[in-house]
């Protein structure tokens, strides 16, 4: 009997292992077919993966100078132009979320965002891994994610939300938005003489040209407030009736512009002018900048805003 049952189980050990293998190749081969039959949003709509591309170039640029540390800023891009009877009709992979406000502008409009806790360096390489595509509902209070995967968008998307509502609202032709955090510009806000309106904008158009012609209308200076609150979402909106850019005191930057490339350049080009302002003051000196009539005749030139 002893012998009859060590031969059993010599006899059911390669039949277990031959059951436990097929199964682990099955598994794999469903594996496989499940990766190769998912399909992404950007598949075979190249305008809308040119838009969700440009945002993962930005995100790499943010990371790469300094201004993106851990998951710090946050994109989100109106991508209803881009979207066809197929993703209109997708279903919901999420449950509904609540905006927290009533965003009348919205309602059937369709964005990009980055997800939560989710880093800028790993946008740029993997932007539907680590953001999401997201439908406003008719109530235009609430939204639903359809694609690629329930990531749930920043924290701060009702202020963002809320800022696209406000563009659409007056018409302008503006679709990103993107906060972030350059260094020399908060640095800047550490000091209240730079925070009474304008003292910024004057300094930093003063320290190159270019920085006028493509930051036309200025920055904003918002007075120190809690992140993602209502406060500084309803402090934003009301700067960017005036701005492009605002500063959000010893916290950031947010831009808003057609595309979002436009509105890193706007960030970039200011940042620039902060860094010669702070060259200039390690080597000893107060930078003279341009005067009041070179930047005019740079307005009249070139048909600016201000």
């Amino acid at each position: 009997m002893q012998h009859s049952g060590k031969k059993l189980i010599i006899n059911i050990l390669p039949a277990t292992e031959k059951i436990f293998n097929i199964c682990y190749i099955c598994k794999l081969q469903n594996n496989q077919i499940k990766t190769r039959n998912m399909k992404s949003i950007l598949d075979n709509r190249p305008e809308l993966a040119h838009e969700v591309n440009k945002v993962a170039e930005v995100a790499g640029y943010l990371w790469q100078k300094g201004w993106a540390e851990r998951n710090g800023g946050n994109i989100t891009v109106n991508i209803t132009e881009y979207v066809d009877d197929e993703i209109r009709n997708m279903p919901a992979i999420s449950e509904v979320k609540q905006i927290g406000v009533t965003l009348p502008h919205l309602k059937g409009c369709y964005f990009y965002c980055k997800g939560t806790n989710m880093r800028m360096r790993d946008l740029a390489r993997r932007p539907m891994d680590n953001g999401s595509v997201i439908r406003i509902l008719d109530d235009c209070a609430s939204y639903v994610i359809i694609a690629d995967k329930p990531v749930q968008p920043t924290s701060e998307v009702p202020s963002h939300l809320s800022v696209h509502n406000f563009l659409i609202g007056k018409g302008s032709p503006y679709k990103a938005s993107v906060h972030t955090h350059p260094i020399e510009l908060i640095a800047l806000s550490h000091n209240k003489k730079f925070m009474e309106k304008d003292v910024a904008t004057n300094l930093l158009w003063s320290m190159i040209p270019e920085t006028k012609a493509f930051c036309p209308r200025g920055l904003g200076m918002i007075p120190y407030a809690l992140p993602s609150s209502v406060e500084l979402a309803e402090a934003t909106i009301k700067e960017l009736a005036d701005y492009d850019v605002v500063m959000w005191e010893k916290h950031g930057i947010f831009a808003v512009d057609c595309d979002v490339m436009a509105a890193f350049d706007q960030i970039d080009v200011l940042n620039k002018s902060a860094l010669i302002y702070i060259a200039a003051k390690n080597m000893g000196f107060e930078p003279d900048g341009m005067s009041q009539e070179q930047m005019k005749e740079m307005s009249v030139a070139f048909n600016l805003p201000k």
